[in-house]
């Protein structure tokens, strides 16, 4: 998808790419990741938003080659934003989301139990700063949501309680739905989810 906008500051016109990823992506979208992880940012810079899952190159290469599971934004040749999204199964080596896969069954949404075949785990989500407020969360979110339609009905993710610019994001710019909360290794996260379907 090819996206042409105004930018914001210098009222020229933009042009986007959002697409999924390939492994001659994942240097880029390392390099965004990295400099919007909790691990790498100050308190103050924290207030804007951050990501604490960690990945390796060779992860994310199997998650783009097994789930075709990263899409992108790109402008002028760089990664400005990513979506990831994948499969419990795939998911299940990392400790939080094998609580999560735990937990599945305590919750429900839309009347529907979620489990490991009915639904699948999205994030983190990441916006360059230099492209926050442009919109492109949002289309950045909703296309990954749809390369997902045909396999899952329902998606799932967390948000982290210390993080409520996520929670907003997710619930104002997008119409995800908290369905919950749970608690892991001393932090505290919110049960989020929506239908694959879902148009806003």
């Amino acid at each position: 998808m090819i996206l042409k906008r105004k930018a914001f500051y210098t009222g020229t016109e933009e042009i986007m790419e959002i697409r999924q990823a390939t492994v001659e992506d994942v240097e880029g979208v390392v390099a965004l990741l990295q400099a919007n992880h909790a691990d790498n940012l100050t308190e103050e810079e924290k207030k804007n938003g951050f990501v604490t899952t960690k990945m390796t190159n060779e992860q994310m290469e199997a998650l783009i080659e097994q789930e075709n599971g990263i899409t992108i934004a790109v402008k002028d040749g760089r990664v400005v934003a990513f979506a990831m999204a994948g499969s419990w199964q795939f998911w299940s080596e990392w400790p939080l989301f094998q609580k999560m896969i735990e937990l599945l069954p305590e919750f429900e949404y839309n009347g529907v139990v979620p489990d490991m075949e009915n639904s699948y785990q999205y994030g983190p989500i990441c916006v360059d700063r230099s492209v926050r407020g442009t919109g492109v969360f949002h289309d950045v979110f909703m296309e990954s949501l749809r390369s997902m339609k045909d396999r899952y009905p329902m998606m799932i993710t967390f948000i982290n309680q210390v993080n409520p610019l996520s929670y907003a994001a997710h619930t104002r710019k997008v119409r995800m739905d908290e369905v919950g909360t749970f608690d892991f290794n001393g932090n505290h996260y919110w049960w989020m989810a929506c239908p694959t379907d879902m148009e806003c």
